[in-house]
């Protein structure tokens, strides 16, 4: 529950007003163990994980709970990937927890597709290493600095869509130290939210569109 409103309010910045939550995956129930597909806490939807070469998946502890989705054996272009649906929503906005050993990957692009096999790329960031300097992750205690967060809400293509895929790329042999990425690094994900905000149906659009109206009409009689 805390690391859910601590979430929430580090996407405080970047969610529209009266958002609601599309699908969010804390890997508390779903426990990941494997690839995929990992179905989410709230809404539906699926994560998973691709590496090009024979990666283990496990579910060390996570941002403040007691499970994660993590992975070895990283290379340029492996990936995390989210689908969920925002079917009567627009202005996406989301939020993910994400860290890697010292070893494991530091660079990373955030990537959308609505096909599931053409992607744009929308963001690159750098990914924070667990380990000192750094707070590790523990099960008890939610560490901010990990939290990342991404307005995709000037991206129209993503609304009212029946499937929606964001993914995490790797985009470099450079580790989280600052050294290269070893097949043992391992990279972990926690605590993925996806949010919107709903379309007005057309019966409502309208409504309000002739209320405005009759707000700015009223307006200009009471200025004559």
């Amino acid at each position: 529950m805390f690391k859910t409103l601590a979430t929430a309010v580090a996407l405080a910045a970047v969610l529209p007003a009266h958002a609601d939550t599309l699908a969010q995956w804390t890997f508390e129930t779903s426990v990941p163990t494997t690839a995929g597909p990992v179905a989410p806490e709230v809404g539906s939807g699926s994560a998973s994980g691709f590496h090009a070469a024979a990666s283990a998946y496990s579910n060390p502890v996570g941002n403040g709970s007691a499970e994660s989705y993590s992975s070895t054996n990283w290379q340029v272009g492996d990936y995390y990937q989210f689908v969920f649906s925002t079917l009567g929503f627009s202005g996406l906005a989301v939020s993910f927890d994400q860290t890697s050993s010292g070893t494991g990957p530091r660079d990373f692009n955030l990537t959308y597709s609505t096909d599931g096999s053409s992607f744009t790329p929308f963001q690159s960031y750098i990914v924070l290493a667990n380990a000192a300097p750094n707070p590790t992750w523990s099960s008890v205690t939610y560490q901010p600095i990990y939290t990342l967060s991404f307005d995709l809400s000037a991206i129209t293509a993503l609304d009212d869509q029946a499937s929606v895929y964001i993914r995490m790329v790797q985009t470099s042999t450079v580790s989280a130290n600052g050294g290269l990425v070893a097949s043992g690094g391992t990279n972990r994900v926690d605590n993925f939210l996806a949010v919107g905000s709903p379309v007005p149906e057309p019966g409502s659009l309208a409504l309000l569109l002739a209320g405005t109206a009759v707000v700015g009409f009223v307006a200009r009689r009471q200025r004559r």
